[in-house]
């Protein structure tokens, strides 16, 4: 059942394939906001996945995170998120990221359920025919 207080975690390790430089979005060989981003939305959407009905999903839609601390390869980093409001569709989750040296993030993320097939369709028909 979807409740408030559901709790998801993910731990990666800081390789070169999430870096700064090789993502894109700076020149530093540290973990890169893009990289951070990906593991908040991951770790929410996985926290809620069993308590949806079949065929149901949730797709991201707002995130406000503020990245504090560098973190160099080598490292690993986790997130933690807790679902903490449910509005009809929309769900909101605390995030919080943290290396083996303190924290690295936090922030808020939303999502909203929908029915898998009928929000992909909705998705496809917007290629031109």
């Amino acid at each position: 059942m979807l409740q408030t207080g559901i709790t998801g975690k993910r731990e990666i390790l800081v390789t070169q394939e999430v870096t700064a430089k090789a993502m894109g979005s700076g020149e530093l060989d540290v973990f890169a906001t893009p990289a951070m981003i990906a593991l908040a939305e991951e770790t929410a959407w996985r926290s809620v996945l069993g308590e949806l009905e079949p065929g149901q999903g949730t797709v991201g839609t707002r995130l406000e995170i503020d990245h504090l601390s560098a973190t160099p390869m080598g490292m690993k980093v986790s997130c933690e998120t807790e679902l903490i409001a449910i509005d009809r569709r929309k769900l909101t989750f605390r995030v919080e990221i943290c290396d083996e040296a303190g924290p690295v993030g936090r922030g808020t993320h939303e999502r909203y359920i929908v029915e898998n097939q009928k929000f992909f369709a909705k998705a496809a028909a917007k290629r031109p025919s």
